[in-house]
This record gives structure tokens, C-alpha cells and sequence, in this order.
């Protein structure tokens, strides 16, 4: 393993510090060069946040940073991305809602030797310096177990799924079901896509309800879309009960929004997967700019408790802890909602 790739956390760190103790401007601190950043979405709770931490973190990096929005649309990211190349990025930072359609822009990327790093999805194909996220396989097969041991192997689980035009919805979506097929065989499963769209949520929601009335459980594939669609379903149907109530209906989660852990203190779900919205910024400017210095990394443990590993050749993946999150911490491997290191819990 390679040094550079152990001392992750720890070059961040001096690169902040160097930032803070000098007068500069945050274009001549990053050596004259800018850095693009073309925000998701800006209508989920999570991407606000994330949106949010950006420019603490450029700042601490002393980045010059432009910055568009592609609202979820393919179009306007080739778009946005002709922008930031028209105002002299060299660098850029990008969160592909859809990782199939993307790979033109990156081709034209390539060619203009401007680096990319991919932040919460991972390219189909194409070519990244960096892609940092969770082990989004990990999300389902957590959100699994822990219906599954809830549920004590038995009932029926609604399960929100993302946009299957995602790796992550398809990575959350394929684990969850295989899961369940190996450890929970008297679970049956009633998938639900909804194109990471909340209004269709909570119509599949409905009728998945009318034609299944003893749903038990209900795995959202993002709390940021899916939680206020699922509580409005399960209060007009008298079913936002807490546990212990015979009519409560298991949930598990994936972002840690604070509307997600106040949720859970309340008694309305009962875990999430804490999507690390503060550190997907941190550490996809800092890539960017490593990339932009010519640093190298390999696969291996860093010293920021993530893996960098390689899902195919040619390209790296930081794969970031996203913690387990309960009422009471009991769960084994979880923590619990009020945990002050939570991120959702920083932005209250």
C-alpha cells in the first residue's frame, strides 16, 4: 500500500492549516487554479446539506470554486459543465444523478486533461481521478438485517427503491433483495420504484398498501425524498404508531438527515444509514485538489476510517463509514439518534 493513500485524512489536514495561517486569496492559495462543482439537486434535505458544507470546505482549502446545479437532469449537467470549462476550471467535481448518460462529459473531459471527481455515485463507465461515497451494497444488506432480525424473519417489506438509471439505487436495490433471498426466505419483498421521486413514492406507497395490507416493514432508499411522502401514507392510514404499538410498521432508512434522527427519537421509524453528507464534500475537494497537484493513491485503509478500493481497473473509490443509526443504540454495530458526532445532528 502506498503511503500517500494511509495519510489521506492527514494531508487534508496540513492543507487546512496551510490555508489558515497565510493572507492569500483562496485563488492564489490554490495555486491560481479553480475548481468547479455542479450540485445534484437542491430539492432533498441531504443535497441541501451537502450543498451547504461545500464552501466551508473549499474555503478551508483555500479553492476558488464555481459552482452550478443540474437539478437532477442530465442535460443541464453537459450543460453546466460546458460553463465551468468556458470560465478556465481545472478541475471539477461532479455528482452524476444518472452514471450511464454521463460518460460523454467525462470523454470530453478526458480530452481537455481536466481531472473529475465523482461524488455519491460511481460512473458506469469512463474515466475519474476519484469516486467518493459509501459502500452502497453495504446500505442494503445493512437495511436487511435489520428488518429482517426487527421482523424476526417474517412479513412483508415495501421497499422504495431509487432510480435503477443509478449505481446506487441499483447497488441498494440488487443487495436488499439478495439479502433477504439468502438470510430472511419467509420475508416477501414488494419493490417500489420511484426515480428518487417522492411524489411517486407515495402513490406506489398507497397502492402497494391497498394490495398488501399487512405490510410490516419499509426499507427507504433516501430519507431525504421518501420520509415526509412515507409518514404522510402511514398517518392517513392510522399506522404512524411508535413500537410496541401491534400496528407500527418497522423503518429503515438511508441519509441521517435531522428530520430522520428527530424520527427516530419520536418513534415514527426506527433506523437510518447515515449518509455522510459533510464528508462527501470534504474529501471530494480535497481529491480534486490532490488530483490538480498530480498526487497518486491506491486501494487501501486511510487514516479517516474509510477503504479505498478499485471496483474496476483503472479506478479508485473511497468508500466512506456510513454508521447505523437507532433509538438506543442497542442494535449491535449501531449508534444512537442523539450521537452529537452524527452530521445530522451538527446541522440541527
Amino acid at each position: 500500500m502506498k503511503r500517500k493513500t494511509v495519510v489521506a485524512g492527514a494531508a487534508f489536514a496540513a492543507a487546512a492549516l496551510l490555508v489558515t495561517g497565510c493572507n492569500s486569496t483562496t485563488s492564489t492559495a490554490a495555486g491560481g487554479k479553480v475548481v468547479g462543482v455542479d450540485y445534484p439537486r437542491s430539492d432533498t434535505d441531504f443535497w441541501n446539506s451537502y450543498i451547504r458544507y461545500v464552501p466551508q470546505y473549499g474555503k478551508q482549502l483555500g479553492l476558488d470554486l464555481k459552482t452550478t446545479n443540474s437539478e437532477n437532469d442530465i442535460a443541464k449537467l453537459t450543460a453546466n459543465v460546458q460553463t465551468l470549462i468556458g470560465e478556465g476550471i481545472k478541475g471539477v467535481v461532479l455528482a452524476p444523478q444518472d452514471t450511464a448518460a454521463v460518460a460523454p462529459t467525462l470523454g470530453q473531459l478526458k480530452q481537455k486533461k481536466i481531472p473529475v471527481v465523482s461524488v455519491d455515485t460511481r460512473p458506469d463507465t469512463g474515466d475519474v481521478y476519484m469516486v467518493v461515497r459509501a459502500d452502497n451494497r453495504a446500505y442494503g444488506e445493512r437495511a436487511c438485517k435489520f428488518l429482517g432480525d426487527t421482523l424476526k424473519g417474517k412479513g412483508k417489506v415495501a421497499m422504495l427503491e431509487g432510480d435503477l438509471a443509478s449505481i446506487n439505487g441499483r447497488d441498494r436495490t440488487d443487495a436488499f433483495n439478495q439479502c433477504m433471498a439468502q438470510n430472511y426466505k419467509n420475508i416477501k419483498v414488494v419493490g417500489l420504484p420511484t426515480e428518487w421521486k417522492g411524489d411517486v413514492a407515495a402513490n406506489k406507497l398507497q397502492t402497494a398498501f391497498a394490495a398488501n395490507p399487512d405490510i410490516n416493514g419499509i426499507y427507504m432508499q433516501a430519507g431525504g425524498v421518501f420520509l415526509a411522502p412515507t409518514l404522510n401514507v402511514l398517518k392517513q392510514k392510522g399506522l404512524l404508531v411508535p413500537a410496541g404499538n401491534p400496528k407500527h410498521i418497522t423503518i429503515i432508512s438511508n441519509d441521517g438527515i435531522p428530520q430522520e434522527l428527530k424520527a427516530i427519537e419520536a418513534g415514527q421509524i426506527d433506523a437510518t444509514l447515515s449518509q455522510p453528507a459533510d464528508l462527501y464534500a470534504k474529501y471530494a475537494l480535497f481529491y480534486i485538489k490532490a488530483a490538480m497537484a498530480g498526487q497518486k493513491f491506491a486501494p487501501g485503509k486511510t487514516d479517516h476510517g474509510s477503504t479505498i478500493v478499485a471496483p474496476r481497473p483503472g479506478l479508485l473509490e473511497d468508500q466512506l463509514p456510513a454508521p447505523l443509526v437507532t433509538k438506543d443504540g442497542t442494535y449491535p454495530g449501531s449508534v444512537k439518534a442523539t450521537d452529537p458526532q452524527l452530521w445530522g445532528n451538527q446541522v440541527r
